[in-house]
């Protein structure tokens, strides 16, 4: 209930609010009559007027566009026309320059949206690699046009935002949508940022998005996240202000308002009801709650968790019964969604207590058990072996028996460490896969190249693609050793050394006609979807399809022969700077 001393400004604001109205129907009355100018149009476009600044003193067009842009239900004329003159406007979006990895704004013209749409789904069921994450980094986020044949302009957007909360790089989001200065756009990622942030406890960073925005929010959540940003700023009067144009408008949320009202110090206690159907309202609970506690269970959503965590919320798992089979699952399940440290799990698996015949016959004796107490029979038998053979299958037992419950993740980082105490020669040929899966040691990328110019693709050549050789010298050096191959009966080129040299030729480098024998280019090796992309000049499309070629494996793990395609497909392309990357990630010895 608002107090007495509101009324006259509400009064007030209905006055303005009909002022306006009037005033509007004039102007667009009289702007009927004169032609339109384009590049005026065009600077009012960009004048745009935020929540938080709408009691700047500017001039009266700022007040009437601010309320006009939250009367979404009561749009005039001159509202509509603005809007089909925007949906006219072509707006590119993202943040490289084609220039810079040699694309172009056209990428997506040629491509049809039904391979778009299929490309998308197949693409959604990986978790990609990082070379396959930078290749999809770089083709939604280029600046270009969108594609219009048999896609909407929201079906594609919605594709970026699925893929970019996937991906959740969250400094990423952000700069995609401030420099864009697209929220409105894109709402569901947006939303996606400032609920991570807050689910971190890092309201100033939730609320650093809103300031940095200078659109007027037209999404009902985002705005709702917007006002209790500003009263989280001290700025009352500005989100009373809003808070009363959208109750004009038929806003009502007397959950969200019951908060809010407890905020802005009209009232003295607030109702202590916990709502988590969004991050932003159970924030407001514990906000407004001196006495709040919450007990979480296995449908909580996770972000709740998260915030749970983040605020120190969670009760001390030492503090549980080990009888509690519900409370424990639901810890387990914290833990592998990471909500929850895998350190306190573990400490808390060493308060049950098993017998000696228990621990001699583990293998078999955790089968009888409970998979809470099998797994913790496990863990305190994995503690007292030493022998590295024993000790590897009693982990990977315990790792499968996570895996089988769902709950794989949970044992990630104690794995590890196990793992990290058994040195590689003590490994058996059966847990290889395992150890090297698991334990996840640096790789070739941190490795030092090894020239061998004994063979064509580990020479010194390769560092043409770091841009190390002129085009003159390239050629020189390459027609000595191609001479000196020839000559050598017992050379045959291999296919990483025939990559190496279709590369070069793509980039226009000149090789003598006399080493034409040399190898011979099967037309079948290159898939024909992918040459058909090529020769419509679908761009785009044959990216993404070199993406799903990649999925979730390393380049460097990738057979030769899908490696062949998958640079010819760059070479015929012109995309040199993608290409370079792979082929120096693929062709050097590296120790």
């Amino acid at each position: 209930m608002k107090i007495l001393k509101l009324l006259n400004k509400k009064n007030f604001l209905i006055q303005l609010f009909y002022l306006i109205i009037f005033t509007t129907v004039f102007i667009t009355v009289f702007a009927e009559e004169k032609p339109i100018d384009i590049w005026n149009i065009e600077k009012k476009d960009n004048q745009v007027i935020t929540e938080t600044n709408i009691l700047s003193e500017n001039t009266a067009n700022t007040t009437q566009n601010s309320v006009y842009e939250l009367q979404t239900n009561k749009q005039s004329d001159t509202i509509k026309l603005d809007n089909e003159f925007s949906l006219k406007k072509i707006k590119i979006v993202g943040l490289y320059d084609p220039s810079e990895y040699g694309l172009s704004m056209d990428m997506w013209s040629n491509s049809d949206g039904t391979k778009l749409k299929k490309l998308f789904q197949n693409i959604n069921k990986f978790n990609l690699s990082e070379d396959a994450s930078d290749i999809m980094h770089i083709s939604l986020l280029t600046n270009a046009y969108t594609p219009t044949q048999n896609i909407t302009e929201q079906e594609f957007m919605s594709f970026k935002s699925n893929w970019l909360i996937k991906d959740s790089n969250l400094d990423l989001i952000e700069e995609y949508l401030i420099k864009n200065q697209i929220i409105n756009l894109h709402p569901n990622l947006t939303r996606y940022l400032v609920d991570s942030y807050l689910s971190e406890s890092n309201i100033k960073k939730s609320c650093e998005i809103f300031s940095k925005n200078s659109e007027p929010i037209k999404d009902e959540y985002l705005s709702k996240f917007n006002l209790y940003c500003l009263i989280n700023y001290g700025k009352n009067e500005e989100a009373q202000l809003i808070l009363d144009l959208k109750k004009e408008l038929g806003f009502e949320d007397n959950y969200y308002e019951n908060k809010i009202n407890y905020l802005f110090g009209y009232l003295d206690e607030v109702d202590k009801e916990i709502s988590i159907n969004s991050i932003l309202d159970f924030h407001l609970a514990h906000r407004t709650n001196p006495e709040f506690f919450y007990e979480p269970s296995q449908d909580t959503p996770k972000i709740i968790w998260k915030y749970l965590s983040a605020t120190n919320l969670l009760y001390r798992i030492q503090d549980i019964e080990i009888t509690d089979v519900e409370k424990i699952s639901t810890i387990e399940k914290a833990v592998n969604d990471k909500n929850y440290s895998e350190e306190e799990l573990f400490e808390f698996y060493k308060k049950f207590q098993f017998n000696i015949n228990q621990f001699l016959n583990a293998k078999e004796a955790y089968k009888s058990l409970s998979s809470i107490e099998g797994r913790a029979l496990l863990y305190q038998r994995s503690l007292l072996t030493v022998e590295p053979k024993t000790k590897l299958e009693f982990i990977k037992i315990l790792k499968d028996l996570f895996i089988t419950d769902e709950i794989g993740d949970a044992f990630d980082v104690e794995l590890k460490k196990f793992l990290g105490e058994i040195n590689f020669e003590d490994v058996p040929p059966n847990f290889t896969t395992f150890y090297n899966s698991n334990l996840n040691k640096k790789e070739t990328a941190d490795k030092i190249i090894k020239y061998n110019n004994k063979i064509l693709h580990q020479s010194k050549l390769v560092n043409y693609f770091n841009g190390d050789y002129a085009k003159s010298k390239i050629e020189e050096d390459l027609d000595k050793f191609l001479k000196k191959i020839k000559k050598d009966k017992k050379y045959f080129l291999s296919k990483k050394d025939i990559i190496f040299l279709e590369a070069l030729k793509s980039d226009g480098i000149e090789i003598s006609k006399k080493y034409d024998g040399l190898y011979e280019i099967k037309q079948s090796e290159m898939p024909a979807d992918i040459q058909t992309m090529i020769d419509n000049n679908e761009i785009g499309a044959a990216l993404l399809r070199v993406i799903e070629v990649i999925g979730p494996d390393k380049i460097e793990n990738i057979d030769e022969d899908t490696f062949y395609f998958i640079i010819n497909t760059l070479n015929q392309l012109d995309i040199d700077i993608i290409r370079n990357k792979l082929l120096l990630k693929v062709l050097p010895l590296k120790v």
